[in-house]
């Protein structure tokens, strides 16, 4: 039997796997780098070793320094979780030469399915449909942009090593091909140490669902149902679903038996998933397998019940699968959202920082039969670096049905705080409230569609912003309130309070008059409207539940220079509750303008310049390249707004930048 297991990871999969092992009574070690110091895997574990410098490649991706660790700790085996070394041929060889079990699968699967080029023909020729496309190795990008032009405009560029939306680009014409080529090849080298290139045709208006698969020694393999991934923003998952709305019952059933067919081909053991792209008329074809636990797979746990890490390890320990594809049941449905450190509101940028606060709702079951997951690796007062990927945390929701589990994720969204860094809580809220999203009417174009020019917030309509109003209303009399017993107290007298008040919020107003009662306040408006209002909010508290005719909602509050700053189902704005003397002499009060940065070029987020593709004196034009900044695994081109002449080029390549730094200044 196993009894200490090494996670050659990090982050919320390292803390997941450490979770489950402590259930099962097993020992973990935990490995770390310089930057990982003080995270939340490296306290829960029984062992924590130091295997090098933040960079990835010189800590996480060295397979000695990981073995040193192993040899260290007398771990007998290792769980590799997602990304670094987890579909590393090389690395699960090692550990069978060092006589230590590797919980995934054999070599020859990962070798066979960790290479998409490889991993399609073997798909093809066991009987499983894929996408037309060039499987053969591109030598530059002029190649790539031959071969893109033959089979068809929009194409696919994809590492064959890659993962997680790592080294993809979308192409949609001959210059899009030539940058989209070296732009994944410089992700999948520094993601995956390999910048092997395919191209495949790009199926316009696709669903993108997957089939979990799981697999012992013994020769045993099922399925477990399809999760749907199909809210995606530059091929990198955000929400995904189980099950999928689209499908029916034989479309899901040949999908599983296809995937497992698969999965039985290369002599498939322990979980795995099979990645299909579904057309609108249910036709599928195989993308990849993923020879790993997924990202997504809590979804597919709350609806079957199986704790797909505890299968992984009982697998690798040489035993048999307990369930039969008869036992497989779909129960309910399930939701997750992945919360990124990255701000929606400037072009989902990645952020860095310390997590001033951070607070996830309350898990487990809740009112109603509904539960709630978070599935994190970060702690309030953590640091969010650069160097790693972006994702904070996977907020998961299960409800009987599909209605109520989005409601559920609304509700654990609007309850879910973090300050500190950009986050992109507000565009979850968002998505979860579109009539579209709500309708299962999605594609992975959904996000592109329906935020063509970018995420700006969520404008509240009508009710939301009254509501709203008369909570800035509520929590402004609350607050004088307070002031009043205070000045009471000091001066024995006591303040009187009006109840004649205008609330501002945007570009709206509303008078109200206010009457406060014993335990409610009730506030009307000049055109009959009347709210309601309790609440358990008091001064300082950030999250407050609020029922206004009856209806309860959870709330950010946070003292804002003008008012308070008010966060709900994604909308973020300032509201204010004044007296009818102080908001007519408001509106007397200048606009604050600001900086003019149109001649300059800004650093949109932390990162390090690793390409400066102009110099001073050149003329450049629209959407010219101008320089890449890389962020948490990510290659970013900044391009050009408009024709002009560089003045003056502020960085070199391998420079260290910090938000909104100039790194160039135009005439």
């Amino acid at each position: 039997m196993i009894t200490k297991i090494l996670i050659a990871n990090r982050g919320e999969i390292a803390v997941r796997v450490i979770r489950t092992a402590r259930a099962m009574g097993i020992k973990t070690v935990a490995v770390y780098s310089d930057a990982d110091r003080e995270a939340m895997h490296v306290r829960m574990a029984d062992e924590a070793v130091h295997i090098g410098a933040a960079p990835s490649a010189q800590s996480y991706l060295v397979i000695d320094r990981v073995v040193d660790a192993i040899r260290q700790t007398c771990a007998d085996a290792v769980h590799p979780g997602y990304g670094f070394l987890s579909e590393n041929r090389a690395f699960a060889e090692r550990l069978s030469q060092e006589g230590v079990i590797f919980i995934g699968p054999p070599v020859g699967a990962i070798e066979a399915m960790g290479d998409k080029i490889t991993s399609k023909k073997i798909a093809a020729k066991a009987g499983v449909s894929t996408v037309p496309g060039h499987m053969g190795l591109i030598a530059d990008a002029e190649e790539a942009v031959r071969i893109s032009a033959r089979i068809g405009y929009p194409v696919m560029i994809k590492a064959s090593a890659g993962g997680g939306g790592k080294g993809m680009r979308i192409a949609w014409n001959d210059q899009e091909a030539r940058e989209g080529f070296q732009a994944s090849k410089n992700e999948a080298r520094s993601s995956f140490g390999d910048d092997r290139i395919f191209i495949e045709k790009f199926v316009d208006q696709p669903r993108h669902i997957e089939i979990q698969v799981l697999g012992d020694q013994h020769g045993n393999m099922i399925y477990l149902g399809e999760r749907e991934c199909s809210i995606q923003r530059r091929n990198q998952k955000v929400v995904e679903e189980a099950p999928s709305s689209f499908l029916d019952e034989a479309t899901r059933k040949a999908m599983g038996e296809q995937a497992v067919q698969l999965a039985k081909a290369v002599g498939y053991f322990s979980a795995g998933t099979v990645e299909f792209i579904v057309d609108g008329t249910r036709n599928f074809y195989f993308l990849e397998m993923n020879t790993r636990l997924q990202v997504e797979h809590p979804v597919t746990e709350l609806i079957t019940g199986i704790d797909l890490v505890e299968q992984m390890i009982r697998v690798a320990d040489g035993e048999k699968l307990a369930i039969a594809q008869s036992d497989v049941k779909l129960n309910g449905w399930a939701m997750e959202s992945r919360l990124y450190a990255e701000d929606p509101y400037r072009g989902f940028l990645p952020s860095i920082g310390r997590l001033t606060r951070y607070r996830p709702p309350k898990e487990g079951p809740q009112h109603d039969g509904i539960v709630v997951r978070n599935d994190t690796g970060v702690y309030e007062g953590g640091e969010i670096s650069m160097y790693y990927d972006p994702m904070i945390a996977k907020l998961c929701t299960w409800a009987p049905d599909r209605t109520r589990s989005i409601e559920a994720m609304a509700e654990a969204l609007d309850c879910f705080e973090v300050e500190g860094i950009g986050h992109n809580l507000p565009f979850l809220s968002a998505v979860m409230a579109h009539p579209r999203f709500q309708s299962g009417n999605i594609t992975t174009a959904f996000i592109a569609e329906e935020w063509p020019e970018g995420f700006h917030g969520v404008t509240p309509d009508n009710d939301q912003a009254r509501q709203l109003a008369s909570i800035a209303t509520y929590v402004h009399l609350v607050q004088e309130a307070r002031r009043a017993q205070i000045s009471g107290t000091l001066a024995n007298h006591t303040r009187k309070l009006g109840i004649d008040f205008v609330a501002v919020g945007g570009d709206h107003s509303w008078p109200q008059t206010v009457t406060c009662g014993t335990g409610t306040t009730d506030i009307r408006y000049g055109d009959g409207v009347n709210h309601t209002v309790t609440s358990d909010w008091q001064p300082g508290k950030t999250l407050a539940s609020f029922t206004i005719n009856g209806e309860a909602s959870s709330v950010k509050i946070s003292r804002a220079s003008t008012g308070w700053r008010l966060r709900f189902r994604g909308i973020d704005m300032i509201y204010r509750a004044m007296t009818p003397r102080l908001f007519d002499l408001s509106q007397y009060m200048p606009i604050k303008q600001s900086a003019d940065t149109s001649k300059k070029l800004l650093c949109p987020m932390p990162g390090v310049i690793t390409q400066v593709l102009v110099r001073e004196g050149d003329t450049v034009e629209v959407g010219q390249s101008l320089a890449t900044v890389e962020a948490m695994k990510m290659e970013n081109l900044l391009k050009a707004e408009k024709r002009a002449v560089v003045k003056a080029v502020k960085v070199e390549a391998g420079q260290s930048l910090a938000v909104d730094e100039v790194i160039m200044e135009f005439e």
